[in-house]
């Protein structure tokens, strides 16, 4: 498509208005500051500003601003109304939503039944191919008989699927038209309002003041695109960015905690780091030997020396948030003499020759933080006899290694769990790759059963004890050692009020931020 010059002035000077407005004669830091508009560095351009099929971190943070679902979770990670002021259950496979009356997109149309009906088909329609797809293939039909009542007939009970519908609502009337296009100017009914998005600089968006919760306090929010760390260091230092979020090299945290211009938030998040086993590996399909390495891994001392504080010991997949939480787990505390008789045990004894029992190959990104926490992985293991190879890989090769089997042991993070249904695709016998994620290839009945009855049981204390049973099981069976929960960290200007942080990093707080005049 041609683009005329004309085109192109009216364009240019469409921004340059639009920039005046919001940043008036200079942008010196102290008019920034008296605009009221929040300047936060992100390391990465987002992917996609379509909710149907945004799946990174940073596209997530954004759409969740531009967006309203009909449920979302509060800072607990309880799912709670969005624009459906209630829900109920007519029958084991059929939710009934009721959607407030007089919310309107960002164009001024009201929402409707319609738009959330348009929202769920549209992105399951094969051709559409979002990857999200598949987390919502059980919905059979979706009826709406007034404009503000939709209902979902599920094609058979499934528990975690309110889960799913926090799916931000789109409009009908402009994505049915837009098509692809609708990424790059998308339209909602959230606290902020879509502006301008231009690749590797920044994403602007002004704040929504007929939002249906009420108006943000700030006028406006500008994500700033640096992929350097250092740099965004720098910025935030000067003044030039006001906020910045994990990610977060932990050894730059002390430098932030010590600045008296800054302030550091913490909060345990949801993301889950582990150790993998091939339960297919000759020596690894030993218990005893996965349990000697377990107990050679000195969780807290990487938490506290090398993570700096970024992470919290876990003995389980689940963080205290989750309504399934079991904490009554076997722990793997640090004891290398314990390691050591494990391994006698299990008949793999010091050899005289080259003393150490017997060799290890740990697959790991080449991501430095992961390659120094493999290192030390690596020495204590080697104090208990077991000579390990580390062997590191960019990303697409480490992955592919992983799904097809190919390693030994492995280190990864889930990212975000929410439902314990998630333990049906890391842990279920028909869950190897490509059909699931059980890369470690674990294999047990008892669990098969329990995690099928994890999905179809509705109740949801019948549905902890079920799951309790499952994280007991897998704690004792070890196909993962447990590691740490991330520790999600912001760093801000102290003039920043309100600011909240979530365990999956949603940053809808930013609608009650204030920024203090200094």
């Amino acid at each position: 498509m041609k683009i005329t010059c004309q085109q192109s002035f009216e364009k240019l000077i469409y921004l340059i208005t639009f920039l005046l407005i919001l940043f008036p004669s200079g942008c010196s830091r102290k008019q920034l500051t008296n605009n009221n508009t929040l300047i936060i560095a992100i390391e990465s351009n987002p992917t996609n500003l379509d909710p149907r099929f945004s799946m990174d971190a940073v596209s997530s943070k954004i759409t969740r601003l531009i967006f309203n679902g009909l449920l979302r979770r509060n800072e607990n990670m309880e799912l709670i109304s969005d624009l459906a002021e209630r829900w109920e259950m007519q029958n084991d496979v059929t939710y009934m939503f009721y959607i407030e009356k007089g919310i309107k997109f960002h164009d001024g149309i009201e929402l409707t039944s319609k738009d959330v009906k348009y929202t769920y088909e549209s992105m399951l329609d094969p051709a559409a191919k979002s990857p999200k797809r598949g987390g919502y293939d059980r919905i059979k039909e979706i009826k709406i008989p007034d404009d503000y009542t939709v209902i979902f007939i599920l094609k058979e009970p499934f528990a975690p699927f309110l889960d799913n519908m926090t799916l931000g609502i789109i409009p009908e009337h402009i994505a049915k038209e837009g098509g692809s296009d609708f990424s790059g100017h998308p339209v909602g009914t959230g606290p902020f309002i879509f502006k301008e998005w231009t690749q590797d600089e920044r994403v602007i968006l002004s704040a929504n003041s007929n939002h249906f919760e009420g108006s943000p306090k700030i006028n406006g929010v500008i994500y700033k695109i640096i992929p350097d760390e250092t740099i965004r260091v720098l910025e935030l230092e000067k003044g030039d960015v006001q906020l910045f979020m994990n990610p977060i090299t932990p050894d730059i945290l002390p430098r932030f905690e010590k600045n008296p211009e800054l302030k550091v938030i913490k909060k345990t998040g949801t993301n889950y780091s582990y150790i993998g086993f091939n339960l297919n590996d000759p020596i690894l399909k030993n218990l005893k030997v996965r349990q000697a390495i377990a107990y050679a891994i000195d969780r807290d001392g990487i938490c506290k020396y090398i993570l700096k504080g970024l992470a919290k010991k876990t003995d389980g997949i689940l963080t205290q948030y989750n309504w399934a939480y079991e904490p009554d787990l076997k722990n793997y505390d640090y004891n290398p003499e314990l390691s050591k008789k494990l391994l006698d045990e299990a008949g793999y004894l010091v050899s005289k020759e080259k003393g150490m029992r017997f060799k290890l190959t740990f697959k790991t990104s080449q991501n430095e933080l992961r390659k120094r926490i493999a290192e030390v992985f690596q020495e204590q293991l080697r104090k208990i006899g077991i000579e390990m190879e580390i062997r590191t890989y960019e990303w697409g090769t480490f992955f592919s290694d992983i799904k097809s089997g190919n390693f030994q042991a492995f280190s990864l993070t889930w990212v975000g769990i929410s439902d314990p249904d998630i333990f049906h695709y890391m842990f279920h016998s028909s869950s190897f790759p490509p059909d699931g994620a059980n890369r470690v290839r674990y294999s047990n009945p008892e669990i098969d059963n329990l995690l099928e009855q994890g999905r179809v049981t509705l109740q949801q204390e019948k549905r902890k004890e079920i799951y309790s049973k499952i994280q007991k099981t897998i704690s004792d069976e070890l196909p993962y050692i447990n590691l740490w929960h991330s520790v999600n960290v912001a760093v801000m200007k102290k003039n920043i009020e309100g600011f909240v942080l979530y365990p999956d990093e949603d940053m809808v707080s930013l609608k009650d931020v204030n920024i203090k005049l200094q």
